[in-house]
């Protein structure tokens, strides 16, 4: 299979809301797209949402499917981008966090990306303990009180969740995203 239809057949889901870093966004989707994926932006209502591109309103783009209209169970993964709007919507939201919470059921997990503020709606899931993380370095103190350990670097893998800082950290962010993605399921005792 060539490297550029690594997904094909997988579906990701990409959660977002109003407010989302717009580069934390579109670029993951693409690579995502441009390595075969099928790709869904899920947000918590339908229409569009827009971005924030650095320091203004930025771009908009179609939600694909609503929050309760979806499972975890309709996806091979699940992509969250930063921004700061974006995560305190989802995290505030109980479908958006019964859905995260969803790919980390029994024995195995899905793999999960999350960049920049993204990993807040994480730690709203609860599902960080004892893992290995970065993020925007703001909230490094949410995800140490949720036990996991932070660490200050582009990117981190710990069992099928990528982590990464800033918009900076993109490229590889996506090359550590697609991987993982391709590997699929993790077992949580790995």
């Amino acid at each position: 299979m060539t490297d550029s239809k690594r997904l094909k057949g997988k579906r990701v889901a990409i959660l977002a809301a109003e407010g989302f870093e717009q580069s934390e966004l579109f670029k993951p989707r693409q690579a995502l797209i441009d390595a075969g994926a099928t790709v869904d932006v899920v947000s918590l209502e339908s229409g569009s949402i827009k971005g924030w591109d650095s320091d203004k309103w930025g771009d908009s783009i179609e939600v694909d499917k609503v929050v309760t209209d979806v499972s975890s169970s309709d996806y091979n993964a699940l992509m969250i981008p930063g921004g700061l709007f974006n995560p305190d919507k989802l995290r505030s939201s109980k479908d958006a966090v019964t859905f995260v919470q969803g790919f980390f059921k029994e024995d195995e997990v899905k793999p999960v990306a999350a960049i920049c503020h993204g990993p807040w709606v994480l730690v709203e899931a609860g599902v960080v303990k004892g893992r290995k993380m970065t993020s925007f370095p703001s909230i490094q103190t949410d995800l140490k009180n949720a036990g996991a350990e932070w660490v200050n670097e582009e990117v981190v893998v710990d069992n099928g969740i990528v982590t990464s800082r800033k918009p900076d950290d993109i490229p590889a962010f996506n090359k550590k995203m697609i991987e993982e993605f391709c590997e699929g399921r993790h077992s949580e005792a790995a």
